[in-house]
Protein backbone atom coordinates (compact mmCIF):
# COMPACT_ATOMS: atom_id res chain seq x y z
CA UNK A 1 0.00 0.00 0.00
CA UNK A 2 1.24 3.72 -0.97
CA UNK A 3 2.08 5.88 2.03
CA UNK A 4 -0.72 8.35 2.39
CA UNK A 5 1.18 10.15 5.10
CA UNK A 6 2.10 13.01 2.38
CA UNK A 7 -1.32 13.32 1.27
CA UNK A 8 -3.18 13.38 4.77
CA UNK A 9 -0.69 16.45 5.86
CA UNK A 10 -2.57 18.62 3.31
CA UNK A 11 -6.21 16.68 3.87
CA UNK A 12 -6.10 16.62 8.02
CA UNK A 13 -5.97 20.46 8.47
CA UNK A 14 -8.89 21.39 5.34
CA UNK A 15 -10.90 18.48 7.01
CA UNK A 16 -10.82 19.75 10.47
CA UNK A 17 -11.14 23.17 10.04
CA UNK A 18 -14.31 22.45 7.74
CA UNK A 19 -15.94 20.81 10.23
CA UNK A 20 -15.20 23.02 12.80
CA UNK A 21 -16.47 25.79 10.46
CA UNK A 22 -19.70 24.02 10.13
CA UNK A 23 -20.46 22.88 13.84
CA UNK A 24 -19.40 26.40 15.07
CA UNK A 25 -20.34 28.35 12.76
CA UNK A 26 -16.84 30.26 12.68
CA UNK A 27 -13.41 29.18 11.54
CA UNK A 28 -11.19 27.91 14.66
CA UNK A 29 -9.04 29.57 17.09
CA UNK A 30 -5.87 27.96 15.30
CA UNK A 31 -4.85 24.23 14.08
CA UNK A 32 -2.42 21.50 16.06
CA UNK A 33 -0.50 18.81 15.10
CA UNK A 34 0.89 15.93 17.15
CA UNK A 35 2.94 12.87 14.84
CA UNK A 36 2.45 9.35 15.72
CA UNK A 37 5.32 7.35 16.50
CA UNK A 38 7.57 4.14 15.75
CA UNK A 39 10.03 3.51 18.57
CA UNK A 40 13.34 2.19 16.70
CA UNK A 41 14.05 0.59 19.74
CA UNK A 42 13.69 0.23 23.19
CA UNK A 43 10.70 -1.19 24.25
CA UNK A 44 9.11 -1.63 27.68
CA UNK A 45 11.96 0.61 29.26
CA UNK A 46 10.03 3.92 29.79
CA UNK A 47 8.26 2.83 32.95
CA UNK A 48 11.41 1.07 34.19
CA UNK A 49 13.40 4.62 33.98
CA UNK A 50 15.37 3.32 31.42
CA UNK A 51 16.24 4.20 27.69
CA UNK A 52 14.19 4.39 24.72
CA UNK A 53 15.05 5.74 21.04
CA UNK A 54 11.73 6.45 19.41
CA UNK A 55 10.70 9.24 16.18
CA UNK A 56 7.51 10.61 15.16
CA UNK A 57 6.05 9.60 12.12
CA UNK A 58 4.41 11.63 9.36
CA UNK A 59 0.96 10.55 10.27
CA UNK A 60 -0.29 12.65 12.91
CA UNK A 61 -3.89 13.79 14.76
CA UNK A 62 -4.82 17.44 13.58
CA UNK A 63 -6.72 19.13 16.10
CA UNK A 64 -8.77 22.47 14.91
CA UNK A 65 -9.50 24.70 18.47
CA UNK A 66 -11.71 27.46 19.86
CA UNK A 67 -13.02 28.64 22.70
CA UNK A 68 -16.39 28.51 23.78
CA UNK A 69 -18.49 31.04 26.05
CA UNK A 70 -20.01 28.78 28.06
CA UNK A 71 -18.12 25.76 30.96
CA UNK A 72 -18.42 23.40 27.69
CA UNK A 73 -16.37 21.16 26.49
CA UNK A 74 -17.15 20.13 22.67
CA UNK A 75 -15.14 17.34 20.94
CA UNK A 76 -16.02 15.77 17.57
CA UNK A 77 -14.12 13.34 15.41
CA UNK A 78 -14.15 13.57 11.65
CA UNK A 79 -12.82 9.92 11.46
CA UNK A 80 -15.96 8.41 13.61
CA UNK A 81 -18.07 11.44 12.70
CA UNK A 82 -18.90 11.06 16.35
CA UNK A 83 -19.42 14.20 18.48
CA UNK A 84 -19.56 14.09 22.87
CA UNK A 85 -19.79 17.46 25.22
CA UNK A 86 -19.25 17.38 28.54
CA UNK A 87 -18.99 20.40 31.32
CA UNK A 88 -16.11 20.92 33.60
CA UNK A 89 -17.85 20.09 36.62
CA UNK A 90 -18.70 16.57 35.19
CA UNK A 91 -14.94 16.59 34.17
CA UNK A 92 -14.20 17.74 37.48
CA UNK A 93 -15.89 15.02 38.96
CA UNK A 94 -13.76 12.52 36.88
CA UNK A 95 -16.14 8.90 36.74
CA UNK A 96 -14.39 7.22 34.01
CA UNK A 97 -17.71 5.23 33.64
CA UNK A 98 -19.32 8.44 32.40
CA UNK A 99 -17.17 8.56 28.99
CA UNK A 100 -16.03 5.80 26.94
CA UNK A 101 -14.22 5.14 23.48
CA UNK A 102 -11.73 7.99 21.62
CA UNK A 103 -13.88 11.12 23.40
CA UNK A 104 -12.24 9.84 27.09
CA UNK A 105 -8.98 10.96 25.25
CA UNK A 106 -9.50 14.33 24.35
CA UNK A 107 -11.53 14.92 27.75
CA UNK A 108 -9.05 13.24 29.67
CA UNK A 109 -6.61 15.92 28.65
CA UNK A 110 -8.87 18.93 29.50
CA UNK A 111 -9.81 16.88 32.98
CA UNK A 112 -5.81 16.81 33.83
CA UNK A 113 -4.77 20.65 32.84
CA UNK A 114 -7.49 21.51 34.75
CA UNK A 115 -6.48 19.16 37.66
CA UNK A 116 -2.54 19.55 38.15
CA UNK A 117 -0.07 17.60 39.67
CA UNK A 118 2.00 17.14 42.20
CA UNK A 119 4.59 19.24 40.18
CA UNK A 120 2.07 21.50 38.83
CA UNK A 121 -0.87 23.19 39.85
CA UNK A 122 -4.31 23.18 37.84
CA UNK A 123 -6.05 26.11 36.30
CA UNK A 124 -8.92 26.52 35.52
CA UNK A 125 -10.12 26.32 31.51
CA UNK A 126 -12.10 27.68 28.86
CA UNK A 127 -14.71 26.19 27.18
CA UNK A 128 -14.00 24.91 24.04
CA UNK A 129 -14.71 23.26 21.13
CA UNK A 130 -12.45 20.69 19.41
CA UNK A 131 -12.86 19.02 16.41
CA UNK A 132 -9.75 16.19 15.32
CA UNK A 133 -8.57 14.26 12.46
CA UNK A 134 -6.14 11.44 12.24
CA UNK A 135 -4.37 8.90 9.85
CA UNK A 136 -2.56 7.13 12.64
CA UNK A 137 -3.81 3.50 12.80
CA UNK A 138 -5.65 2.83 15.57
CA UNK A 139 -4.93 0.09 18.31
CA UNK A 140 -1.68 -0.69 16.44
CA UNK A 141 1.06 0.45 18.31
CA UNK A 142 1.86 3.59 16.72
CA UNK A 143 0.50 5.51 19.20
CA UNK A 144 -2.82 7.23 17.69
CA UNK A 145 -3.87 7.91 22.13
CA UNK A 146 -0.41 9.97 22.47
CA UNK A 147 -1.20 11.39 19.19
CA UNK A 148 -4.71 12.91 19.72
CA UNK A 149 -3.33 13.40 23.76
CA UNK A 150 -0.71 15.75 22.61
CA UNK A 151 -2.57 17.38 19.82
CA UNK A 152 -5.14 18.54 22.81
CA UNK A 153 -3.10 19.64 24.79
CA UNK A 154 -0.29 21.60 23.07
CA UNK A 155 -4.18 23.45 21.57
CA UNK A 156 -5.56 23.77 24.89
CA UNK A 157 -1.84 25.08 26.41
CA UNK A 158 -1.63 27.62 23.69
CA UNK A 159 -5.06 29.00 23.95
CA UNK A 160 -5.02 29.46 27.73
CA UNK A 161 -2.02 30.64 27.70
CA UNK A 162 -0.43 28.53 29.96
CA UNK A 163 3.25 28.47 28.59
CA UNK A 164 3.28 24.87 29.71
CA UNK A 165 6.96 22.99 29.25
CA UNK A 166 7.79 20.13 27.14
CA UNK A 167 7.42 17.71 30.05
CA UNK A 168 4.86 19.11 31.43
CA UNK A 169 2.52 18.65 28.25
CA UNK A 170 3.82 15.44 28.43
CA UNK A 171 2.97 14.16 31.68
CA UNK A 172 -0.75 16.33 31.37
CA UNK A 173 -1.18 13.88 28.16
CA UNK A 174 -0.07 10.69 30.15
CA UNK A 175 -2.37 11.40 32.86
CA UNK A 176 -5.16 11.65 30.80
CA UNK A 177 -4.70 8.11 29.45
CA UNK A 178 -3.82 6.99 33.23
CA UNK A 179 -6.37 8.86 34.86
CA UNK A 180 -8.95 9.47 32.69
CA UNK A 181 -8.73 6.53 29.98
CA UNK A 182 -7.11 3.82 32.12
CA UNK A 183 -3.71 2.92 30.52
CA UNK A 184 -0.92 2.73 32.53
CA UNK A 185 1.33 4.08 30.00
CA UNK A 186 5.23 5.53 30.40
CA UNK A 187 6.01 8.77 28.67
CA UNK A 188 7.86 7.19 25.62
CA UNK A 189 4.59 8.18 22.85
CA UNK A 190 4.11 11.61 24.49
CA UNK A 191 7.68 12.74 24.42
CA UNK A 192 8.26 11.36 20.85
CA UNK A 193 5.70 13.22 19.44
CA UNK A 194 6.29 16.57 21.22
CA UNK A 195 10.41 16.04 20.47
CA UNK A 196 10.70 14.29 16.94
CA UNK A 197 12.53 15.92 14.61
CA UNK A 198 13.19 15.23 10.83
CA UNK A 199 15.56 13.34 9.84
CA UNK A 200 16.50 12.10 13.75
CA UNK A 201 15.31 10.18 16.53
CA UNK A 202 14.67 11.06 20.14
CA UNK A 203 17.09 9.20 22.59
CA UNK A 204 15.10 9.55 25.68
CA UNK A 205 16.31 8.79 29.32
CA UNK A 206 13.40 8.09 31.71
CA UNK A 207 15.30 8.63 34.57
CA UNK A 208 15.65 12.33 34.11
CA UNK A 209 13.36 13.23 30.87
CA UNK A 210 16.78 14.15 29.04
CA UNK A 211 15.98 14.15 25.47
CA UNK A 212 18.82 13.88 22.49
CA UNK A 213 18.92 13.91 19.32
CA UNK A 214 20.09 10.69 16.83
CA UNK A 215 20.53 10.84 12.90
CA UNK A 216 18.55 7.70 11.81
CA UNK A 217 20.54 7.38 8.31
CA UNK A 218 18.89 3.33 8.43
CA UNK A 219 17.73 3.43 4.82
CA UNK A 220 14.14 3.50 4.20
CA UNK A 221 11.77 2.92 7.01
CA UNK A 222 8.52 0.52 6.62
CA UNK A 223 6.28 -0.10 9.11
CA UNK A 224 4.28 -3.66 9.15
CA UNK A 225 0.89 -3.15 10.64
CA UNK A 226 -0.55 -6.78 11.04
CA UNK A 227 -3.84 -5.70 11.75
CA UNK A 228 -4.01 -7.67 14.85
CA UNK A 229 -5.92 -5.01 17.68
CA UNK A 230 -4.31 -4.51 20.85
CA UNK A 231 -5.28 -2.95 24.01
CA UNK A 232 -2.83 -0.63 26.49
CA UNK A 233 -5.27 -1.01 29.05
CA UNK A 234 -5.56 -5.10 28.94
CA UNK A 235 -4.19 -7.20 31.32
CA UNK A 236 -0.77 -7.85 30.13
CA UNK A 237 1.01 -4.59 29.99
CA UNK A 238 -0.39 -4.20 33.57
CA UNK A 239 0.85 -7.55 34.10
CA UNK A 240 4.20 -7.32 33.03
CA UNK A 241 4.77 -3.86 34.88
CA UNK A 242 3.50 -4.82 37.71
CA UNK A 243 6.48 -8.05 37.27
CA UNK A 244 9.16 -5.20 36.39
CA UNK A 245 7.88 -3.77 39.70
CA UNK A 246 8.73 -7.04 41.86
CA UNK A 247 12.00 -7.67 40.46
CA UNK A 248 13.36 -4.31 41.02
CA UNK A 249 12.18 -5.02 44.71
CA UNK A 250 13.59 -8.25 45.29
CA UNK A 251 16.93 -7.06 43.95
CA UNK A 252 16.86 -4.16 46.36
CA UNK A 253 17.23 -1.73 43.80
CA UNK A 254 14.52 1.48 42.98
CA UNK A 255 13.74 0.94 39.04
CA UNK A 256 15.37 -2.25 37.01
CA UNK A 257 17.61 0.65 35.33
CA UNK A 258 19.79 0.37 38.37
CA UNK A 259 19.87 -3.49 37.42
CA UNK A 260 22.74 -5.22 36.38
CA UNK A 261 22.01 -8.55 34.30
CA UNK A 262 24.68 -10.55 36.89
CA UNK A 263 22.19 -9.29 39.24
CA UNK A 264 19.55 -10.27 37.11
CA UNK A 265 20.58 -13.74 36.39
CA UNK A 266 21.92 -14.60 39.99
CA UNK A 267 19.07 -13.16 42.21
CA UNK A 268 15.76 -14.09 40.19
CA UNK A 269 14.26 -17.12 38.54
CA UNK A 270 11.20 -18.11 36.45
CA UNK A 271 9.17 -15.11 35.05
CA UNK A 272 10.40 -12.13 37.17
CA UNK A 273 14.21 -12.91 35.89
CA UNK A 274 12.88 -13.28 31.89
CA UNK A 275 10.92 -10.13 32.50
CA UNK A 276 13.99 -8.39 34.06
CA UNK A 277 16.47 -9.81 31.72
CA UNK A 278 14.56 -8.03 28.54
CA UNK A 279 14.83 -4.53 30.20
CA UNK A 280 18.38 -4.81 31.49
CA UNK A 281 19.63 -5.90 27.81
CA UNK A 282 17.10 -3.72 26.02
CA UNK A 283 18.99 -0.82 27.38
CA UNK A 284 22.04 -2.16 26.73
CA UNK A 285 20.50 -1.77 22.96
CA UNK A 286 19.38 0.60 23.04
CA UNK A 287 23.19 2.54 24.23
CA UNK A 288 24.72 0.26 21.27
CA UNK A 289 21.89 1.43 18.87
CA UNK A 290 22.44 5.07 19.76
CA UNK A 291 26.92 4.67 18.95
CA UNK A 292 26.17 3.27 15.85
CA UNK A 293 24.07 5.20 14.33
CA UNK A 294 26.40 8.18 15.45
CA UNK A 295 29.33 6.11 13.84
CA UNK A 296 27.20 5.38 10.63
CA UNK A 297 27.43 1.71 11.63
CA UNK A 298 24.64 -0.68 11.05
CA UNK A 299 22.29 -1.81 13.58
CA UNK A 300 19.43 -4.39 12.10
CA UNK A 301 21.04 -7.23 14.35
CA UNK A 302 20.11 -5.29 17.55
CA UNK A 303 16.44 -4.80 16.10
CA UNK A 304 16.41 -8.27 15.37
CA UNK A 305 18.13 -8.85 18.97
CA UNK A 306 15.62 -7.11 20.56
CA UNK A 307 12.60 -8.38 18.95
CA UNK A 308 14.09 -11.65 19.73
CA UNK A 309 13.93 -10.73 23.67
CA UNK A 310 10.73 -9.04 23.15
CA UNK A 311 9.14 -12.53 22.33
CA UNK A 312 10.68 -14.65 24.56
CA UNK A 313 11.57 -13.02 27.43
CA UNK A 314 9.04 -10.56 27.89
CA UNK A 315 6.35 -12.70 25.82
CA UNK A 316 4.64 -9.76 23.99
CA UNK A 317 5.08 -10.96 20.30
CA UNK A 318 2.42 -12.85 18.64
CA UNK A 319 2.28 -15.41 15.63
CA UNK A 320 1.36 -12.14 12.75
CA UNK A 321 4.40 -9.86 14.09
CA UNK A 322 6.78 -13.06 14.57
CA UNK A 323 5.76 -13.60 10.36
CA UNK A 324 5.98 -10.05 9.74
CA UNK A 325 9.57 -9.96 11.04
CA UNK A 326 10.84 -13.03 9.45
CA UNK A 327 9.46 -12.12 5.92
CA UNK A 328 10.49 -8.98 5.72
CA UNK A 329 14.45 -9.75 6.80
CA UNK A 330 14.06 -12.67 4.17
CA UNK A 331 13.02 -10.15 1.53
CA UNK A 332 16.03 -7.33 2.46
CA UNK A 333 15.23 -5.92 5.31
CA UNK A 334 17.99 -5.18 7.48
CA UNK A 335 16.60 -5.61 10.66
CA UNK A 336 13.08 -5.60 12.06
CA UNK A 337 11.33 -5.63 15.16
CA UNK A 338 7.89 -5.42 17.08
CA UNK A 339 7.65 -1.64 17.84
CA UNK A 340 4.92 -0.35 20.17
CA UNK A 341 3.97 -2.50 23.52
CA UNK A 342 3.51 -5.78 21.57
CA UNK A 343 0.83 -8.78 21.55
CA UNK A 344 -0.63 -7.30 18.23
CA UNK A 345 0.10 -3.88 16.30
CA UNK A 346 2.74 -3.51 14.10
CA UNK A 347 6.97 -4.30 13.28
CA UNK A 348 9.42 -1.73 12.02
CA UNK A 349 11.73 -3.04 9.47
CA UNK A 350 15.12 -1.35 8.39
CA UNK A 351 16.77 -0.73 4.93
CA UNK A 352 13.80 -2.01 2.53
CA UNK A 353 11.06 -0.05 1.23
CA UNK A 354 7.84 -0.58 1.20
CA UNK A 355 7.44 -1.32 -2.30
CA UNK A 356 9.98 -4.59 -1.52
CA UNK A 357 7.72 -5.74 1.09
CA UNK A 358 4.34 -5.44 0.82
CA UNK A 359 4.05 -8.36 -1.76
CA UNK A 360 6.05 -10.94 0.35
CA UNK A 361 4.58 -10.14 3.70
CA UNK A 362 1.15 -9.83 1.94
CA UNK A 363 1.42 -13.21 0.47
CA UNK A 364 2.99 -14.81 3.51
CA UNK A 365 0.21 -13.43 5.99
CA UNK A 366 -2.48 -15.13 3.60
CA UNK A 367 -0.55 -18.57 3.06
CA UNK A 368 -0.98 -18.59 7.04
CA UNK A 369 -4.37 -17.68 7.42
CA UNK A 370 -3.77 -14.08 8.47
CA UNK A 371 -5.98 -11.21 7.31
CA UNK A 372 -3.95 -8.89 4.72
CA UNK A 373 -1.40 -6.71 6.71
CA UNK A 374 -1.00 -2.74 5.75
CA UNK A 375 2.63 -1.91 4.63
CA UNK A 376 3.53 1.64 4.66
CA UNK A 377 7.06 3.65 4.26
CA UNK A 378 6.86 6.06 7.06
CA UNK A 379 9.78 9.03 7.10
CA UNK A 380 10.78 10.90 11.13
CA UNK A 381 9.17 14.19 10.75
CA UNK A 382 8.88 17.05 13.49
CA UNK A 383 6.72 17.04 16.54
CA UNK A 384 4.29 18.60 17.64
CA UNK A 385 2.71 22.23 17.55
CA UNK A 386 0.56 24.87 16.03
CA UNK A 387 -0.17 25.04 12.09
CA UNK A 388 -1.76 27.59 11.94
Amino acid sequence: MADEGGAHAALAPRLATERFTALVGRPPDGLWRAPGRVNLIGEHTDYNSGLALPFAIDRATVVAAGRRPDRLVRVHSTNMDDQVTASMDELARWDPQTFSGWSRYALGVVWALSAGSEERPGAECPGLDLVVSSDVPVRSGLSSSAALTVAVAVAVNDIAGWDLSVPEVAKAAQQAEAGFAGVPCGLLDQLAALQGRPGAGVMIDFSTLDTELVPLAVGPLTVLNTRVEHANAGGAYADRRRACERAAVKLGVPTLRQATLDQVESQLDGELRKRARHVVTENDRVRETVVRLRQGLPVGDLLVSSHASLRDDYEVSCPELDLAVSTALANGAAGARLTGAGLGGCAIAIGAPAADLVGPVSKAFAEAGFGPPDVFGVKPTAGAGRLA
